[in-house]
């Protein structure tokens, strides 16, 4: 037994997924190809895939919401887990980088599940709230840039319904949040959110340590 969670190094790392990870071959495909891209550390890991896909069946989630495309890597994961008539809207702004998204989910056969916007996701989630769908979605995932990430997440907590679920991405922020050196924008501006959401009592909170560090927010009634 432990009284904290333990670390993974590379050997236990590489025996969680041995021994847990169920990733279709399509995911695979998708992950190694963003592998090869400058870029390749914004995409989630797979045993964080894998987690969400579970938790939008577990909360039975028709309706979900993602801020934050890059390569379709977490939308894809979602997306497999739904049901065939779920639906996710899909926030980005790079045509290059969701090109290789569109492509996979293509491939995957769940693109009439997922409907992007390429735009700004402030306008988008804006867009949303105007056009009255403000607690419809029942899943929201966070994965952007992080100067709107308190908007985002003000935003997306008025778009999902009571009892839905919002998880945010990087609040580990590779270990430099709990470094007090290190004050750049993005490490403040993610200490800021972790600080008002542990006070937020709009909602259930679980910040865990798969990843890059995954809050979950549930939104109480």
């Amino acid at each position: 037994m432990s009284t904290q969670t333990i670390g993974l190094d590379h050997q236990l790392y590489n025996y969680l997924l041995s021994t847990s990870l169920r990733e279709p071959e399509i995911l695979q495909k998708l992950r190694h190809e963003t592998a090869s891209l400058p870029q390749s550390r914004m995409q989630i890991s797979p045993e964080q895939g894998q987690f969400m896909g579970l938790l939008v069946q577990l909360i039975g989630a028709k309706k979900t919401l993602e801020v934050g495309v890059f390569t379709g890597y977490s939308s894809l994961s979602v997306a497999l887990a739904l049901p065939e008539d779920g639906k996710i809207i899909a926030a980005d702004v790079s045509e290059e980088f969701t090109a290789v998204a569109r492509r996979y989910w293509q491939k995957a056969g769940v693109a009439d599940k997922i409907d992007l916007r390429l735009a700004p996701a402030l306008e988008t989630l804006d867009n949303l709230l105007a056009s009255g769908q403000a607690e419809t979605f029942d899943f929201a995932f966070i994965d952007a840039d992080k100067e709107n990430y308190d908007g985002y997440y003000e935003r997306t907590l008025q778009l999902i319904r009571p009892g839905g679920l919002i998880a945010i991405d990087n609040v580990l922020w590779s270990g430099r949040v709990a470094d007090p050196q290190i004050q750049d924008e993005n490490t403040q501006i993610i200490r800021n959110l972790n600080k008002k959401l542990h006070q937020d009592e709009r909602v259930t909170l679980s910040l865990l340590p798969i990843g890059d560090g995954l809050t979950l927010a549930l939104k109480r009634r």
